[in-house]
């Protein structure tokens, strides 16, 4: 069975409503992106911070998953492809669209994370500074998130399932952010073919054996649809 990893980036829930945060300037109620998306922020002002991703969480409650989401579903769900997707998107619309094999790099907003004891829990619809971890009472809880400055998890399952690739596909992403930016080379260096479905070219653009170009809501399907038919 040929294995499958996709990475998905901000652009495949782009056209679900959800602001990309590096587009106008990456700025939020005037605040630079990472002044509220690093532990340094979060030391500095906790409140701003769960204000922020307070109303991110809401934003991805309310989104609901588009074409390209669930042409990925589909495509895992059909059985005929081992399918991995690798997401840099915090929201949860792949699951929602049905999509079971996920892995959020960069956490996800339906978690909260203890900064004292590191418990994780489903996180409420709103987070504050005195919240209390469910495990050691301290006021500690954040969102469980992958700031700037911290690692992305699961990184050795991914670098392994990229190695084992027959196909890698990038879906909506920009290419400038690492690690998930060197994903397509190494795929490649393991021997799988690769694909970029992006509307407009990533800045790897040139790493890939072959691109598509236009909206994640119309090449998504009508990539998996080939996929499916051959």
């Amino acid at each position: 069975m040929e294995k499958i990893v996709i990475l998905t980036g901000a652009g495949i829930s782009a056209e679900s409503g959800l602001r990309t945060f590096r587009d106008a300037g990456g700025l939020w109620e005037g605040y630079r992106i990472e002044e509220v998306a690093t532990p340094e922020a979060f030391a500095r002002d906790p409140a701003l911070v769960h204000d922020f991703y307070n109303m991110r969480r809401a934003a991805a409650a309310a989104a609901r998953p588009n074409a390209a989401h669930a042409a990925l579903a589909r495509l895992e769900a059909a059985g005929r492809h081992e399918v991995l997707i690798v997401t840099q998107n915090v929201d949860d619309l792949h699951e929602r669209a049905g999509s079971v094999h996920v892995i959020h790099m960069h956490g996800s907003l339906a978690g909260a994370l203890c900064a004292a004891c590191g418990y994780r829990w489903a996180a409420p619809a709103v987070m504050a500074p005195q919240d209390p971890c469910p495990a050691c009472a301290r006021p500690a809880t954040r969102p469980d998130i992958v700031w700037f400055g911290e690692m992305p998890y699961q990184m050795d399952r991914i670098w392994q399932a990229l190695r084992q690739a027959d196909l890698f596909v990038s879906i909506g992403t920009s290419g400038n952010v690492y690690p998930a930016a060197a994903f397509v080379q190494d795929a490649a260096r393991a021997g799988a073919r690769t694909l970029e479905l992006n509307l407009e070219p990533s800045l790897g653009a040139r790493d890939f054996d072959e691109a598509r170009i236009g909206p994640a809501s119309r090449i998504v399907p009508d990539w998996v649809d080939t996929l499916l038919r051959a």
